[in-house]
């Protein structure tokens, strides 16, 4: 096993891996046996760098441990080494706290169970103090990079008086200002209650929602790229992000400034939005009391951001045994000499001996997506796993909604506790799991079960009546999935 993350890789520092090295990690994360770096094998300097390595360390199978973008890297790495003859098999397992590689083949991510556990207690330790303080309100940002998987099954488990959701952000485009209004009526309508404090969880990855925020980040980021030192930025953005940037306090202004991730994204768990929008909300409840709009008690708030104290959790019983059954999954795919595949498990809302393990190729789960820079052109982007959104379709957001304003007024805190590993609360899993009916695979066997039954009722003999009925019925049928299939894939392929 290589230490030391992807570069660790390259340079080829490697771990025999026995009983006695795992004793200690067994069950504990792992990450401090792997280590991390600059996680990414993207650049043709690192691809030959990865393969160097195989080839020399006559490796079987590499298995790559990550989310959306490692196991990008790890699809076109297995195609890459396919055409280099190259006798190591690459092999995808999905993990990342944000929660975001989801599809048809993979429910659930390893450790977004447990970051979500922790945060929760969190959350509700944060609930419990604001109702006995009654006069604080918590601005409270959580990881989970730029989509809203970690907030909303936080949201679900803890019951804090507001979240605000990237993806409600992005779908009704909102700017600082609407976020900022929507915060402050709610805070006037809970005063008009006699309630004078509050939790609301901001999704770190909001700031790359708010398009007006987005379009500024875009500009910073690209003349960084360019050379363009930090202190000299402000002088050469467009006169919206000039102006933008220049009304921002300075603590902002100095995080947006920081370079992107290897990803291209903002260091989002540097920028502390939480702090942006307390700001704002104290500023306008200003306002409003001198206007005599509002006449509650003076407006306070305290921010937190809980990062890497949750991400640094020993891991939940469920990420324990997903994390175990995945392991032994990547042996079977190595074993079986299959390349560019993904370790996955279906029905994780059931007990473990009730989920399905399997294997989906990468290729699968990825498309291209197209932009137009200019009319009449079109850019065609690299084959990616994209991360996916928050549903606003799904049961999920669905009980969000039909429980948020009992959530807003009436202080239905819930505290889950800690991490148990044994006793009731041990086997309890993530709400956004539970909720959804994700059984993909499961529903495909059951279509062929159908389609066997078609074939066996209609076969050379069978009335005319029923052959009639069934060239109908499929025509029918054909005709409508075509539809369906021709416009999801332009969704997907245009995006």
């Amino acid at each position: 096993m290589s230490t030391g993350g992807s570069e660790g890789l390259f340079a080829q520092k490697t771990v025999e891996i026995t009983d006695d090295v795992l004793q200690t990690y067994k069950n504990q994360g792992g990450f401090d046996l792997l280590g991390r770096t600059k996680d990414q094998i993207r650049t043709t300097e690192q691809v030959n760098a990865a393969l160097k390595a195989c080839t020399d360390l006559k490796l079987d199978g590499l298995v790559i441990i990550g989310g959306v973008t490692s196991n990008t890297d790890a699809a076109h790495l297995a195609e890459f080494f396919a055409e280099a003859k190259c006798s190591t098999k690459v092999v995808g397992v999905p993990v990342t706290i944000n929660g975001d590689l989801k599809n048809q083949f993979v429910e659930a991510n390893v450790g977004f169970d447990t970051i979500c556990k922790v945060n929760s207690q969190l959350i509700s330790n944060v609930c419990t103090d604001a109702l006995s303080a009654e006069k604080y309100y918590y601005f409270v940002r959580l990881m989970g990079r730029k989509h809203s998987h970690v907030a909303l099954e936080c949201t679900l488990q803890s019951h804090p008086n507001m979240v605000i959701l990237g993806e409600e952000v992005t779908a009704s485009k909102l700017t600082i200002f609407d976020i900022t209004k929507q915060i402050c009526d709610a805070v006037q309508a809970r005063a008009g209650q006699d309630k004078n404090h509050g939790v609301i969880l901001i999704p770190e990855g909001i700031v790359e929602s708010i398009p007006e925020l987005y379009a500024l980040l875009k500009e910073i980021h690209g003349l960084l790229k360019e050379g363009v030192h930090a202190d000299n930025i402000s002088t050469q953005l467009s006169p919206w992000s000039s102006a933008l940037f220049e009304f921002l306090p300075p603590f902002i202004k100095k995080q947006l400034l920081l370079h992107p991730e290897s990803d291209d994204s903002a260091q989002l768990s540097q920028i502390e939005t939480e702090k942006l929008l307390a700001y704002l909300v104290e500023t306008e409840m200003n306002k409003r009391t001198k206007e005599g709009t509002y006449k509650g008690k003076k407006f306070n708030a305290i921010c937190h951001f809980f990062g890497y104290q949750a991400r640094g959790s020993l891991p939940s019983k469920f990420d324990c045994d997903y994390a175990y059954v995945l392991g032994h999954i990547c042996y079977h795919i190595l074993a079986a000499g299959l390349n560019g595949y993904m370790a996955t498990v279906t029905n994780l809302k059931s007990p473990v001996n009730k989920w399905k393990c399997g294997a989906a190729p990468m290729t699968a789960m990825m498309t291209v997506k197209r932009w137009s820079q200019n009319c009449g052109s079109t850019s065609i982007g690299r084959p990616a796993i994209h991360p996916a959104t928050v549903d606003l379709k799904g049961k999920a957001y669905e009980l969000l909604r039909q429980n948020e304003q009992k959530f807003l007024m009436e202080d239905m805190y819930r505290n889950p506790g800690p991490v148990q590993y044994d006793g009731p609360g041990a086997d309890v899993k993530a709400v956004t799991l539970c909720v959804e009916d994700q059984d993909y695979m499961g529903r495909i066997k059951k279509l062929q079960e159908y389609l066997d039954q078609v074939r066996t009722l209609v076969k050379p003999g069978c009335s005319q009546d029923v052959l009639k009925a069934a060239l109908s019925v499929m025509a029918s049928v054909t005709d409508v999935l075509s539809t369906i299939s021709s416009s999801s894939t332009s969704g997907q392929q245009f995006a």
